[in-house]
């Protein structure tokens, strides 16, 4: 028999690493060992796409300006073949992109790390206005319709705040008077409602925000309209009128300049995507360029999009580890070995009743569908077919049903990974005619209560934060796994079968 010293000694050596680079993490660059213990950095990237002509290229971007109620900590741009600065333009800040020639789809990053003000709060506060008051020019019939809109809200109020109120009940009624459908049928409702602010010789300006809210992506920017009282700048949401600028909004423009242009490229376009990270207050000084060379193998040098992957993708591990101690040490069986991890996965997306309702839902009745498959011998490959095509029907009947009582489940029970789910149905299926119900559902049953029990490690924050900051600390849980795989002796299920020898003659 051969000796296991250079395998345990192995397994030593991975849960060494671990711990060590873990702790060269936490001590070298700040790394929190959990969750909220320090101050939340929002990351904020700034994609923009465009085609380029095959010519002298200068694209030009907004940035944000001293954003109330955050402070911009650090910034980068990510631009190869691109000479990238910062320029101050009458007041504003616009990053610039620029290279002699180029040709095809192009793609330009910027990242901004911002951080909530610990003290002080200017929310609503800015500069008076520099310039009079934009003239407004309304084609017939609609200088009539904004005149009389105009004339009716300012009899139901006294105030600019309470004018601009009043528009916006207007603007945002279910049933629009023949005024209002006149002039929203010509412009957006922020603008309409600038430019009545206008007419009626009151500052204003549109204003455009991005919601923090974590792991976002293809975010577009929210549009508001900001008027000055004569003392403050008052900022109002168009669409539900509420007003001062909420706190998970990130004001990214102020005034009508543009937000990007390009020159020498078309089809341009720019989206943001947003990720919240926890890091201690002396770390916020530190830039990406300042990391250090343990800096290299983290994670936060990919772009965000690729970050929100990774955070669904680092945990993995954990549910595989849920997986082989119910397997190996407990004794549970289930339908395939990595299904459960997946589904445990989808829970993370549904929530865990919705996930486990449409989960036993859909599989209960793709079995009842699979049976009757099984009267017309088919092939293997096109049963597996069929049974998609039918897993994907079942999921828009109940989407279409759930939507109609109230429950709108479509956008979640999309995440299931419908090709599991068929494979899954067959599987069971073919377990019925060869074993018997009792070990579908034996089987069946533990592969839910594993993605159960793999979805409640998955979702813990503490989790989730040490995979995604610590990506490390998976040796350790690749040694316990390689460990348990060496285990020859009794399952906890197994054990009452042999209670009977350990008992007294």
């Amino acid at each position: 028999m051969p000796s296991r010293v250079p395998f345990y000694a192995g397994l030593a050596t991975l849960v060494l690493a671990g711990a060590v680079l873990a702790w060269l993490r936490h001590a070298e660059l700040g790394v929190p060992w959990l969750p909220g213990e320090d101050r939340s950095v929002w990351l904020v990237e700034a994609r923009v796409d465009f085609r380029a002509d095959g010519e002298p290229v200068l694209v030009s971007l907004d940035l944000p300006r001293n954003p109330p109620g955050f402070e911009v900590v650090s910034e980068q741009a990510a631009s190869p073949g691109f000479g990238f600065s910062m320029v101050e333009e009458e007041g504003d800040r616009r990053g610039e992109w620029s290279v002699r020639e180029a040709s095809g789809l192009t793609t330009l990053y910027y990242k901004a790390q911002v951080v909530r003000q610990s003290s002080g709060d200017d929310r609503g506060e800015a500069p008076p206005p520099q310039q009079d008051i934009e003239p407004v020019f309304w084609e017939e019939p609609q200088a009539t319709a904004a005149s009389e809109l105009l004339a009716e809200a300012r009899r139901h109020s006294s105030t600019p705040e309470s004018l601009a109120r009043e528009l916006i009940k207007r603007l945002s009624a279910d049933r629009p008077d023949q005024n209002t459908r006149l002039l929203l049928d010509t412009r957006a409702k922020a603008r309409i409602l600038k430019q009545l602010l206008n007419q009626a010789e009151i500052p204003a300006r549109l204003a455009t925000g991005l919601r923090l809210e974590d792991a976002r992506r293809r975010q577009k920017l929210q549009t508001f309209v900001e008027l000055y009282n004569g003392e403050q700048w008052r900022f109002f949401d168009p669409e539900s009128g509420e007003q001062g600028v909420p706190d998970n909004l990130l004001l990214w423009q102020r005034g009508t300049k543009s937000l990007l242009d390009v020159m020498g490229g078309q089809d341009s376009r720019v989206s943001f995507s947003i990720l919240r990270q926890t890091v201690p207050s002396l770390g916020l000084a530190s830039s990406s360029e300042a990391l250090g060379d343990l800096g290299l193998f983290g994670l936060y040098q990919l772009p965000i999009e690729e970050q929100g992957m990774f955070r669904i993708l680092l945990l993995l591990p954990l549910g595989a580890l849920v997986v082989a101690f119910m397997r190996i040490m407990v004794g549970v069986p289930t339908s395939g070995t990595f299904m459960p991890v997946l589904i445990a996965v989808a829970f993370l997306q549904t929530s865990l009743l919705p996930g486990v309702l449409t989960f036993v839902t859909i599989v209960a009745l793709g079995l009842l569908l699979r049976g009757y498959l099984s009267l017309l011998n088919l092939l293997l490959v096109a049963r597996i077919s069929a049974l998609i095509i039918l897993v994907i029907f079942l999921t828009s009947v109940i989407s279409v049903v759930g939507y109609g009582l109230g429950l709108n489940p479509g956008n979640t029970i999309t995440f299931f990974p419908i090709v599991i789910l068929a494979w899954t149905i067959e599987r069971l299926s073919i377990l019925w005619e060869e074993e018997s119900a009792q070990e579908v559902l034996k089987q069946g049953g533990g592969s839910l209560l594993v993605a159960v029990l793999a979805y409640l490690l998955m979702q813990d924050p503490i989790a989730g934060h040490l995979s995604f900051n610590f990506p490390e600390l998976h040796l350790i849980v690749l040694a316990a796994i390689l460990f348990m795989g060496q285990y020859t002796g009794y399952r906890l299920t197994e054990l009452h079968r042999f209670r009977a020898m350990s008992e007294p003659d």
